[in-house]
């Protein structure tokens, strides 16, 4: 019997794609979520045979159908990655307000959105997992990035005060912050800066999504209940602190 259902936003590519795909293999029953590709969604469920749902997570009544609708299906959702997230890259003076509030509000307000909407099932099960994926922009910055860094940044700072709130129900709460992983969204950065940003990183090469997604299992595990509030750095040296 699957030991817990678990709900990956942005699911069906890149590093969601690897957590999701952990899960699924260590028995968890997985729904991975996506805003967009629906073709893609169907080929990720033809070639994993993890389920899909579409939602989009920036809207708050979507997220609170899409779990309502998961659970009638699946049962309690016990284990949450916040993991769906986006780019409008653009330096302070040419950064409009439109994709300030876009990435706001897919990167962190989502994080409330669906936390929002697990928060009272986990309390009534009395267990909980919460990963929310950041990054290594959270932490470091990065020229170009204000609205993704302060997305970024928030999803820790909110981690920790779940992580509080949640620590009388068995819930835990903690952050993954990656650095630069081989995804689409890495691959969609000019060659010639995509050169340089891994000339900086010590071990020499891009990260693996696999290897983001074996520590959220580890976070997600039952007995990792003693692991609350904290933030994983997987950036392969590049930024320590």
């Amino acid at each position: 019997m699957p030991r817990h259902t678990a709900i990956v936003t942005g699911g069906t590519r890149g590093i969601g794609r690897g957590i999701a795909e952990v899960l699924a293999a260590e028995n968890y029953t997985v729904i991975a979520g996506y805003g967009g590709n629906d073709q893609a969604a169907a080929e990720f469920t033809k070639e994993t045979g993890i389920p899909t749902r579409k939602w989009d997570v920036a809207d708050f009544q979507a997220c609170q159908n899409a779990v309502a609708s998961i659970e009638a299906d699946f049962g309690p959702v016990t284990v949450l990655i916040n993991n769906a997230g986006i780019t409008r890259d653009a330096t302070i003076k040419k950064l409009s307000y439109e994709n300030w509030m876009a990435v706001i509000q897919t990167n962190l307000t989502s994080v409330f959105n669906m936390t929002k909407a697990v928060w009272d099932g986990m309390v009534a099960e009395n267990f909980g997992r919460i990963v929310n994926i950041s990054s290594i922009n959270g932490q470091a910055g990065q020229y170009g990035q204000v609205n993704y860094c302060a997305a970024k940044a928030g999803v820790i700072g909110m981690t920790k005060a779940l992580a509080l709130e949640g620590a009388r129900y068995n819930i835990t709460a903690n952050t993954v912050a990656p650095g630069y992983v081989a995804t689409d969204m890495v691959a969609a950065v000019p060659e010639r800066v995509l050169e340089k940003i891994v000339s900086t990183v010590p071990v020499g090469r891009l990260g693996d999504p696999a290897e983001i997604a074996r520590a959220v299992y580890f976070l997600v595990r039952d007995d990792s209940n003693f692991v609350t509030g904290s933030t994983i750095s997987i950036n392969g040296g590049q930024h320590m602190y």
